[in-house]
């Protein structure tokens, strides 16, 4: 049986009012089946797999995490603190602008330090070389643009034409890896193996005079090594020809790979009404809980849901009139009260939730399908959007 099958037969024998709605559920047993894949990986290709705290940063699971993986990678001083405290092991920090006042702290959080390009990593020398006097020992990379794009859709094409993210690899001199000890890439969004291969060799003819210079290759996220129909032989041996060949240290930083298939978000009907099809208003908001389905956009699939039937339109209850989740087709009518709940919404939604509209911040909750046992981890109510505001 693979992963998605696994997702929807575990979660359906999951009591959805056991929990307050809205709610994420994250299955710690499907999350630790990706992880035990990933520690796999590593072992087998010598590289060192971080977590993509941007993707999922839910630390009750830091413990969890800790027993397959390296460290975490994040995207600035929040996340890297989060790394070092709730989370053991390397911590590697990157980020498109740093700010002056960040930076000191940013290095002493970071093990890596990956800047966006030369210009900046000239600019911060000086702190750099201030915070090594003080004994600091982090290690500075530079982010690089392959210019070779696989991206599937412009918005998550860090290769696209324009492109603000890392130093286009044709405009890159010698002396742009003075002090720089470290390359890192990332061009894939939920992807396989076979178009890092192709960026691979697309980007090899011009780091091959660079690398015997440096310590690591950080070959980034979007690598969806958990998924059934991933390549991972392919993965593993291009990891050990990269380490061999270069005598290099590889790291990765999947991020959606550590929870695919791991959560959901439940919610509850509100109402349900006619407008030349079915309609169902639900607590569940695509643009407060769910912001990818906007913007990606993208479908997620409901628990639940048949082949075939009358389609129901499901939205959420803010006022905009685009709070769209999709058309599905449930197992039986929709009325009021009726939990419902969308699959795979651990990695992204649960980082990505606002409360525009008013509307509430859903809870979290931890739950084990081998056990059935389930812990509430967090609930949010008027203070946490408050606080937010003055």
């Amino acid at each position: 049986m693979n992963i998605v099958d696994l997702s929807r037969q575990g979660f359906a024998r999951l009591d959805l009012s056991r929990v307050p709605s809205p709610c994420f559920v994250v299955d710690e047993v499907a999350v630790e089946r990706n992880l035990s894949i990933l520690q796999d990986m590593s072992e087998q290709s010598g590289a060192q797999i971080l977590l993509a705290l941007k993707a999922f940063s839910m630390f009750a699971l830091a413990p969890l995490v800790d027993r397959y993986l390296a460290g975490t990678c994040a995207s600035g001083l929040f996340e890297a603190r989060l790394g070092r405290e709730r989370y053991t092991g390397l911590v590697s920090t990157y980020c498109a602008g740093f700010k002056d006042r960040e930076l000191p702290e940013i290095i002493g959080l970071s093990d890596h330090l990956i800047f966006n390009t030369p210009a900046q990593h000239r600019r911060f020398a000086p702190e750099i070389e201030a915070a090594r006097t003080g004994g600091e020992n982090v290690s500075i990379g530079l982010r690089i643009n392959p210019e070779h794009s696989e991206g599937w859709n412009p918005k998550y094409d860090p290769a696209a034409p324009c492109s603000r993210l890392g130093a286009p690899v044709s405009q890159m001199s010698d002396a742009d890896l003075d002090g720089i000890e470290g390359l890192h890439m990332h061009t894939l969004c939920e992807q396989g193996f076979e178009p890092l291969l192709r960026t691979w060799e697309a980007v090899e003819p011009h780091l091959a005079s660079w690398l015997p210079r440096m310590k690591w290759l950080n070959l980034g996220g979007g690598h969806h090594i958990t998924m059934p129909d991933y390549n991972r032989d392919g993965l593993i041996g291009l990891v050990r020809r990269i380490r061999a060949q270069y005598d290099i240290e590889v790291f990765l930083e999947p991020g959606e790979a550590v929870a695919l298939h791991a959560g959901i978000l439940v919610g509850e009907v509100l109402d349900v009404a006619q407008n030349d099809m079915a309609l169902a208003i639900t607590d569940i908001s695509a643009t407060c809980h769910m912001p990818d389905v906007i913007e990606a956009p993208y479908r997620p699939d409901l628990l639940g849901e048949r082949k075939e039937g009358a389609p129901v339109r499901i939205g959420g209850p803010s006022c905009l009139a685009g709070d769209v989740i999709g058309d599905y087709m449930p197992v039986a009518p929709l009325s009021p009260g009726d939990r419902i709940a969308f699959l795979d919404q651990a990695h992204y939604s649960m980082v990505k939730t606002n409360t525009f509209n008013g509307v509430p911040l859903p809870g979290i909750a931890l739950w084990n399908s081998d056990t059935d046992d389930l812990r509430m981890i967090r609930t949010f109510g008027y203070d946490d959007f408050a606080r937010r505001l003055s």
